[in-house]
């Protein structure tokens, strides 16, 4: 099945082959037929699937080639990347159509927005916040919007932008066709789209949460304190020269980020209270290879396309189970093959069970490899002598008595561990 025959004309057909691609994916083969049929649509599919596609394609189609003033179609994302990634595929889908898209999002000056506004634009993909402060200055109408997508929408959802939402689709002609894309499918979702979606077509190409076969995962068990050290390793012994790291937090990935170019590793992060112009030239440093780490929260994650990406580390479990599925999705896209390891402490056990459950497989654990331990440096560019770590075979550390230590009692019994023994630091 190519394209054509899913019913898109001749010039949105040429764009997607010059994009170089032939066959559509199973969300492309089912959803853009709907969507030109003007049903409104619920589809859950894994990232990297071509879900992007899926609705523009169909979208461009549908507004023909006349020119507004106001957006006929709005496409809302949680994220300033995510949404610069679309914006960037509908110009590359729509170059033969003579559309015009408009991207806004906050982090940024808006003058530059409001003139592209006055201007005019066809298709406008924006983040709520954004999007809002403009309509509510009256500098934008969405009153001949005629196709509404919600895309990532459970990520919305989560950063809490419900009431944001809420008050755009009341911005909205009531006879409006809606999608909702995502790559999860949470119960949430399912609620959200009972209210907002007319006898929709719902759409699952995978299995449910399910992350991409081709990503092979692993587990290292090692304690916290060992991570950064782990870490380095993996990615100097292994020669990686992309990896994308996820931490929980903002200043996480910031304390990270020094850490590992104090280990000789070019890294960069890249979060929420990073400037736009720092978090593009850190994402195009990483893309073109300038930078090996790009450690990221999974706000700021969301919407990254990063072709051929080999390596995904969850340095720290996600609290979601679901944001897993995420994060590993960022790599094995379009057909590709990755990585995925995840670093986990003995407190983040609960987490690692709950992610298991959910993709109803137990992942492997692999043996910790022989790593060097080192003690932060005293002052910048101090250069610390490294210490070798105790080796872990399987379950038990091997470790000898620290000096000057006295050996506990022999009536005493051994502290429970939490899901495996802590290894001893070295002196």
């Amino acid at each position: 099945m190519s394209f054509t025959d899913l019913g898109l004309k001749p010039e949105l057909a040429r764009a997607v082959a010059e994009k170089g691609y032939v066959t559509p994916t199973p969300i492309q083969r089912e959803a853009i037929p709907a969507v030109l049929a003007g049903r409104d649509v619920l589809a859950g599919a894994q990232t990297g699937t071509g879900k992007t596609a899926a609705f523009i394609l169909p979208i461009l189609q549908n507004l023909a080639s006349q020119q507004a003033r106001a957006p006929r179609a709005l496409v809302l994302t949680p994220t300033r990347e995510l949404a610069a990634q679309v914006a960037e595929s509908a110009r590359d889908y729509g170059r033969h159509t003579g559309l015009r898209t408009l991207v806004i999002f906050g982090g940024v000056s808006e003058k530059p927005q409001i003139e592209a506004l006055r201007t005019g634009c066809d298709l406008l993909v924006a983040t709520p916040g954004r999007l809002l402060d403009l309509a509510q200055q009256q500098l934008l109408d969405l009153r001949q919007v005629r196709c509404c997508v919600l895309d990532e929408a459970d990520r919305m959802l989560d950063m809490g932008f419900i009431n944001d939402i809420r008050r755009i689709l009341k911005l909205l002609p009531g006879e409006r066709q809606n999608l909702m894309f995502s790559a999860t499918y949470s119960e949430d979702i399912r609620e959200l789209a009972s209210r907002l979606l007319r006898n929709p077509v719902a759409i699952q190409v995978a299995a449910r949460n399910a992350a991409a076969e081709r990503i092979e995962q692993q587990v290292y068990r090692v304690p916290k304190e060992h991570k950064r050290h782990l870490l380095a390793h993996l990615i100097v012994s292994g020669n990686w020269h992309q990896v994308l790291v996820f931490t929980r937090t903002k200043h996480g990935a910031n304390r990270l980020t020094e850490q590992l170019v104090g280990s000789g590793v070019r890294a960069v992060a890249i979060h929420g209270n990073k400037s736009q112009g720092a978090r593009v030239r850190a994402l195009t440093d990483f893309k073109e290879n300038r930078v090996t780490a790009l450690v990221a929260t999974e706000v700021a994650a969301r919407g990254l396309d990063i072709k051929e990406l080999p390596h995904v580390v969850n340095y720290e479990l996600p609290n979601v189970p679901e944001y897993y599925v995420h994060r590993i999705g960022r790599t094995a896209r379009a057909g590709g093959s990755g990585s995925a390891i995840s670093l986990v402490s003995p407190d983040e056990a609960p987490l690692l069970r709950e992610i298991e459950k959910l993709l109803r497989r137990t992942l492997p654990v692999a043996a910790l490899p022989a790593y060097a331990v080192t003690a932060a440096p005293a002052a910048a560019g101090a250069r610390v002598a490294a210490v070798p770590v105790q080796r872990h075979e399987g379950r038990r550390w091997q470790s000898g008595p620290r000096p000057g230590r006295r050996p506990p009692s022999r009536g005493r019994a051994p502290s429970p561990s939490a899901s495996f023994p802590r290894a001893r630091r070295p002196v």
